[in-house]
């Protein structure tokens, strides 16, 4: 029995997640937790086309800089997330786009190891059976950017007015750095720590360069990320040994 149990829950996610490959994912287990305490719900779907390029540039500068290289876990991230919680109370975490868009598009809100668990898995299963530029347009529709408001056309609309194709470099950087609690902070009335944040990322998104998802562009961004690995391996493999 629990064999078929076992059996058929990794067969309905694999499907599923296959499914949403090419169709939108209609609701999230977030939007279902936030419809039943009342709250509205604003959303529309836009493809990544008909969303400024700005972005996907501010999301990458902000939470993921190496997005394009790894395979949906950036272990220089986490080890410095390691190091840093070793020493302050105030914990960083380290999850990238991908593992927020699997957390997202199938998992509950809250922490524990199980669902961390299921992060793992549903990352890896969105990497392999989406891509990259799926994963970013997903992750741009879905999204929570406000009280009721998802997604990068909510977004705009309700806080800029305008929609996501004609929001410039500002407007993105101050969507985006209010992702950590986007139902305490407002990107269209910011105070002084966002401002400062988004001036942060806005400063970063030239140095990211359009986010390309060809197969040549994708191939250089996993070399790099590969060699980046490399060095971060051998310098710590240079410390244990000073160590000894």
């Amino acid at each position: 029995m629990t064999g078929w149990v076992v059996g058929g829950f990794f067969l309905f996610t694999i499907l599923l997640t296959l499914a949403y490959r090419w169709i939108n994912p209609p609701i999230t287990p977030l939007m279902v937790i936030r419809s039943l305490e009342g709250e509205a719900r604003v959303k529309e779907w836009k493809p990544l086309e008909e969303i400024s390029t700005a972005m996907p540039r501010a999301a990458v500068a902000s939470e993921d800089n190496r997005f394009c290289g790894h395979n949906g876990f950036d272990f220089s991230a986490i080890q410095r997330a390691v190091d840093h919680n070793k020493i302050y109370s105030k914990k960083i975490g380290a999850s990238t786009i991908s593992q927020q868009t699997a957390k997202n598009v199938f998992l509950w809100p809250g922490r524990s190891w199980v669902r961390k668990g299921f992060e793992v898995y549903f990352t890896f299963l969105i990497e392999k059976l989406w891509g990259k530029e799926r994963i970013m347009e997903v992750y741009l529709n879905v999204i929570e950017m406000g009280h009721g408001i998802y997604g990068a056309e909510a977004a705009a609309q309700h806080y800029f007015h305008c929609s996501a194709k004609k929001l410039n470099a500002h407007q993105a950087a101050l969507i985006t750095a209010c992702y950590p609690n986007p139902r305490r902070w407002n990107p269209a009335a910011p105070t002084p720590y966002i401002r400062r944040r988004a001036a942060s990322i806005q400063s970063l998104m030239p140095k990211m360069g359009p986010i390309k998802y060809d197969k040549e562009s994708l191939k250089k961004a996993r070399e790099r990320y590969r060699k980046a690995e490399e060095r971060r391996i051998a310098k710590n493999d240079g410390k244990r040994l000073k160590l000894k």
